[in-house]
């Protein structure tokens, strides 16, 4: 008679796949025995007027009517600010070889830089000026510069 092809590792390993789908067909079974009311009310779920998620619905009496208009979707716009476009400053570097520089805002230090064709007036550096900003490739441009009496 020839011997079992079978190893004491495989029979074991049997043994467990065995033991795994009785416990997976006693637990089917036990959540199949203990789901009474399955119906559409007791998978409801309400939110009370704190936020938190509870199982009773709230009560009618106590129901906030909420204005529709009331409600903001987006961000509020802001208030245009009229500022006047018209900035003074004092030029900090101009290099006329190669035609752009930098103004310094008098009220703020920010500075700002300023091309040969932005320029009404010729500056030179320190000299205080007037200008206008417009939006540039890489940030605000001074343009509209002119020297200031």
């Amino acid at each position: 008679m020839a011997k079992s092809q079978a190893t004491f590792s495989k029979m074991e390993k049997e043994k467990k796949r065995q033991k795994k789908k009785q416990e997976k067909l006693k637990r089917k079974e036990e959540r199949q025995a203990n789901s009474g009311g399955s119906d559409l009310d007791s998978m409801m779920a309400y939110v009370d007027e704190f936020g938190n998620i509870v199982d009773t619905p709230p009560e009618p009496s106590e129901r906030e009517e909420i204005n529709v208009e009331d409600i903001a979707i987006s961000i509020p716009k802001a208030e245009e600010i009229e500022e006047d476009p018209v900035k003074k400053g004092r030029v900090e570097f101009f290099n006329d070889q190669k035609g752009f520089g930098f103004i310094k805002e008098i009220g703020t230090q920010e500075k700002y830089f300023v091309h040969v064709k932005g320029l009404i007036d010729d500056v030179r550096e320190r000299d205080l000026v007037t200008f206008e900003l417009e939006e540039g490739l890489k940030g605000l441009n001074a343009v509209r510069v002119k020297k200031s009496k």
